[in-house]
């Protein structure tokens, strides 16, 4: 047998085992749980590619933001024009920014009242919380509250929350958990964030 006709047969191999396991999977007929985490460039992207698809579809998507406050994005302004995605941008910008515990507090529970909204309401077949993440990692937002409101919300809602150092009960209750990983980033070399890369 020839090289061509074993690569042949080890790909029908291949495309048998694929398709019979997809044969097998079911569809849980619920929206999903997505958590993009890690320390890499690309979790809000990510999110914004899945919104891309879902709007493809012409599924219904809503956003809200934690942290970003004001800060104009490429994302934002797409969005915008699209005219399609409900978008509430909540929080007040980094902590760092504006360094008061409790207005950041108050800002991150604010947003989570809206996303909460937006997810039992039945409204939308996606909802992104942007940089959530990063809201519970400084604790202005309960982990076991956003958990339980997760399991609360419509059947048909899917939910992607985003940021860093997301929590282990949170990675341990969602469907499905990515963590970027940083390899190499151009603010190592002195290299400031670029429009249309980096927002």
């Amino acid at each position: 047998m020839s090289d061509a006709e074993t690569h042949k047969e080890e790909m029908k191999k291949v495309q048998a085992k694929h398709r019979a396991k997809v044969a097998e999977a079911q569809d849980p007929e619920k929206g999903l749980v997505l958590v993009h985490t890690g320390k890499g460039k690309g979790k809000s992207s990510s999110a914004f590619g899945v919104v891309i698809r879902a709007l493809g579809w012409k599924q219904t998507v809503g956003v809200v933001q934690f942290i970003k406050g004001k800060w104009i994005t490429g994302e934002r302004r797409f969005f915008d024009q699209l005219g399609n995605v409900t978008w509430h941008t909540m929080g007040e910008g980094f902590t760092w920014d504006t360094q008061d515990k409790e207005r950041d507090i108050a800002a991150a529970q604010a947003a989570f009242a809206k996303a909460v909204e937006m997810m039992e309401s039945g409204d939308y077949d996606l909802v992104v919380l942007d940089e959530i993440n990063i809201a519970l990692r400084y604790d202005y937002l309960d982990v076991h509250e956003v958990i339980n409101n997760l399991k609360g919300r419509h059947k048909r809602t899917g939910v992607i929350l985003t940021g860093r150092d997301a929590k282990p009960e949170l990675m341990e209750y969602a469907d499905l958990v990515t963590e970027m990983t940083e390899v190499k980033h151009p603010y190592q070399a002195g290299i400031k964030a670029q429009r249309g890369v980096d927002f």
